[in-house]
């Protein structure tokens, strides 16, 4: 077997990327809430739940994010009615006009993710982040709160749509940086990878939970009561983030612009090349595979004809299989040989969703989503809890934010693509060769880098 080469660079590069992370654990460390007296004994799988303020934290978002989900079925299957309804202005068959509206209202959501999430993760290290979580908060629930209303009175319509997923993606992309630079200030290093790992446990619990009683209830209630229970979750995070005792936090240097600040954030990142690795390898999944769950529901109307009840069975084994992969991480802690873990993890991903785009029978495809779910949260969760452990505190917002741009920034592009390529040759061949592309470009990235190969 060849042994590869090193370089007096490569040594430099390696030796100074162990310096920096020792640098930003001995900070981290300084700064770590303690354990709480009288904090409740929990087992290793849920560790991080035996501290009060973290508790409160991930309950109320548990209960916003299965509203979340519920909305989320909702649009889509909206949008394909809608869309039925429409006369043929660009494409000509029902089908492929879904697949396009799809896209778009896909593009209209997540592109403030790639605008507005680098300057909310400047906000993030300059201002109190349980304030700024309550205020966006406050909007995505007026924004659902219209999308009922409106739903109601029969005086919604596509370009409506994408207004109001506009607006809601604009808050999320200033939201989600505090939300993830607020976790370490909410348990003690050492529950650190357990609280991100539970974290995504509930996002993708809710996942399960969304999506199957949002199709029960739409087929009960119908499409405006999912918005409206929408609505009424954001309750429960706002009262969650009142009830936290937020430990104060390090002054920070005012004097620096936003420009300055952002431009800090990414010589950070991107100097260290660990850290960029993961970054680029992120970006390849946003782009070329992530987009696929905006078309699951076209893939359950129009290819599996399973109804809105199917559709929520689709969402739920996804869902199913990511919060899987949220337990076993929380269960396992430390993960040896990270940088090649997240490479296989992201190759199976990307297979199981060209399974998905070739199957016709509704049990396989619920397979292979789960399959998929389980393995792109292992992938995403891993970089994720690298990247929090990797990061000095005063800049975690701002790699948040790249990270967070590049796994939910870079997906409207991603969308974009699929959409158009969809209204061209169908969905299932656009999904299909833009999940080949990424699974290229992550062994393209896993042999030109070292440090991701060498990343443990």
């Amino acid at each position: 077997m060849a042994i590869e080469p090193t370089t007096a660079r490569d040594e430099f590069r390696r030796s100074s990327d162990a310096a920096l992370r020792t640098a930003a654990l001995e900070e981290a460390e300084a700064i770590s809430p303690q354990i709480q007296p009288g904090a409740i004994e929990m087992p290793r799988v849920v560790r991080a739940l035996r501290n009060r303020n973290f508790r409160y934290f991930w309950a109320g978002n548990f209960l916003s994010n299965i509203g979340t989900w519920m909305q989320s079925v909702a649009q889509g299957w909206l949008v394909l009615e809608l869309a039925s309804q429409s006369p043929p202005v660009i494409f000509g068959s029902v089908g492929q006009r879904s697949a396009f509206w799809l896209g778009v209202v896909a593009f209209a959501a997540s592109a403030p993710m790639l605008a507005f999430t680098l300057i909310g993760g400047v906000i993030a290290d300059r201002v109190d982040k349980r304030r700024l979580l309550i205020r966006t908060q406050g909007v995505m629930m007026l924004s659902a709160l219209a999308m009922s209303v409106l739903s109601y009175t029969h005086h919604i319509n596509i370009p409506t749509i994408v207004l109001l997923a506009f607006i809601t993606g604009t808050a999320m992309s200033l939201n989600m940086p505090g939300y993830q630079a607020l976790v370490p200030s909410l348990v003690p290093r050492e529950d650190l990878t357990n609280a991100i790992a539970l974290n995504s446990a509930q996002f993708n619990l809710s996942r399960v939970l969304g999506p199957t009683l949002g199709g029960f209830v739409m087929a009960w209630l119908g499409i405006p009561a999912n918005f409206l229970l929408n609505a009424l979750s954001f309750l429960a995070v706002i009262a969650a983030l009142n009830r936290i005792e937020y430990p104060p936090q390090p002054q920070q240097d005012d004097s620096a612009g936003l420009w300055q600040r952002l431009g800090e954030g990414f010589r950070y990142v991107f100097e260290r090349r660990q850290m960029s690795s993961l970054v680029w390898l992120v970006a390849l999944a946003s782009i070329f595979g992530v987009p696929f769950l905006m078309f699951v529901p076209l893939f359950a109307k129009d290819i599996l004809h399973a109804g809105a009840r199917g559709l929520g069975l689709l969402m739920a084994c996804s869902g199913s299989g990511a919060f899987l992969a949220a337990a076993t991480i929380a269960y396992l802690g430390k993960i040896k040989n990270r940088g090649r873990f997240v490479v296989l993890s992201a190759s199976v991903f990307f297979a199981a969703v060209i399974g998905f785009t070739f199957s016709r029978n509704f049990a396989l495809s619920g397979a292979m989503l789960a399959i998929a779910g389980y393995f792109m949260i292992l992938t995403v969760a891993t970089v994720n809890t690298l990247l929090q452990h990797l990061s000095e505190d005063g800049m975690r917002g701002r790699v948040m934010s790249i990270y967070a741009t590049a796994f939910l920034g870079f997906a409207p592009i991603g969308s974009l693509i699929a959409g158009s390529l969809a209204g061209a040759v169908t969905a299932p061949i656009a999904i299909a060769a833009m999940s080949a592309l990424a699974l290229i470009g992550t062994w393209a990235l896993y042999f030109s880098r070292p440090e991701l190969r060498h990343l443990d």
